[in-house]
């Protein structure tokens, strides 16, 4: 009699049906160690693409059940700018009284074009050639500019020097690594026009994504003509005044033959610095034997980003003046909370 082994000829157990479900890779960017965070990251991609797919076949499915009573509106992709948390400040389009106190403010008489800006720029001490050429595209960019030397005199030295010298502005570039990487902007005329009356503000921009005009492909040649000015995206109370102090740097009687644009174009709380001039171009010939125009922008450079980081009632005094507003460290965790 030939015994059987205890198991041989049975059908093995189904056991798929009771496997775990595999586990949620959360996102490894925590991981310290570089070659298991780079093998995590590879599967959290490749899970995160899965259940993409699982999602799309699902609505396919549901939408196949439901046949004509399916809902055919195309989804919206969630993005920083609709997810953004809603500020008290916004600004709508009729707010009177917004537009009262722009009216009255210390910018009016530049958007009026009663008074024209002119701008005194300089550097931090012992700067080096790159800073150099990027006043050079800046004083193109910026009509009525004119530079100063630093030399060993103080930020509000220099401030009162300029007020002396009818100067509306002053600009002072900083920079790390022979890059500009700073600038701060003050207001030097008083609303009563006097050279002792209250002045300001006084705003403080780090400079990022610095591109001359001579590293931009296609760079055109900017002229003597004033640019028009486009200020796109501030939309709180602080974004306004904002807006108005860079837009107060130019100005206000466009020479539209020049065809230039000056561009301020706020984006989650950067503001990107751009300089175009729109060209038409003829193409062909309509079917009528018209010719055929194009229109296009050829940009003229300088290119670089801004971001606040401080606003100061008066002229520049680090010491004793008083901040409308300073950028706050523990809010830069916040990527849906923009403040311009």
């Amino acid at each position: 009699m030939v015994k059987v082994a205890k198991g041989q000829g049975k059908k093995p157990a189904n056991t798929a049906a009771n496997k775990p479900e595999a586990k949620k890779i959360s996102n490894p960017s925590r991981i310290h160690n570089k070659m298991k965070r780079s093998e995590m990251y590879g599967k959290y991609l490749l899970q995160k693409k899965q259940l993409k797919r699982e999602m799309r076949k699902k609505r396919a499915k549901e939408a196949e059940e439901l046949g004509d009573a399916v809902s055919h509106v195309k989804q919206i992709p969630r993005t920083l700018e609709n997810t953004r948390e809603v500020e008290e400040t916004m600004v709508k389009d009729d707010d009177l009284e917004v537009m009262a106190d722009e009216a009255e403010d210390e910018f009016a008489e530049y958007f009026s074009d009663t008074t024209r800006p002119k701008i005194m720029i300089t550097t931090r001490p012992n700067a080096s050639a790159e800073l150099y050429h990027f006043i050079r595209d800046l004083m193109r960019y910026i009509p009525r500019m004119f530079y100063y030397p630093r030399r060993k005199y103080s930020v509000k030295e220099i401030c009162q020097f300029a007020r002396n010298k009818d100067f509306t502005h002053l600009i002072v570039l900083s920079e790390k690594s022979k890059v500009c990487n700073g600038m701060i902007i003050s207001h030097l005329r008083s609303m009563d026009g006097s050279k002792d009356g209250p002045a300001g503000p006084t705003a403080f921009f780090k400079v990022t994504n610095v591109i001359p005009s001579h590293d931009i492909p296609h760079a055109g040649t900017s002229t003597d003509h004033v640019p028009e000015l486009v200020l796109n995206g501030f939309g709180t109370r602080l974004g306004h005044r904002i807006g108005r102090f860079l837009g107060s740097l130019f100005p206000h009687n466009a020479q539209f033959q020049g065809r230039q644009v000056a561009t301020f174009h706020n984006q989650r709380d950067f503001i990107f610095v751009r300089h175009h001039r729109y060209v038409f171009e003829e193409t062909g010939h309509t079917d009528e034997n018209k010719p055929k125009t194009r229109a296009r922008l050829q940009e003229l450079g300088p290119r670089f980003s801004l971001k606040l980081r401080w606003l100061q009632e008066g002229t520049f005094d680090t010491q004793f003046g008083e901040y409308e507003w300073i950028h706050k460290r523990k809010e830069m965790d916040k990527r849906r909370k923009f403040h311009l």
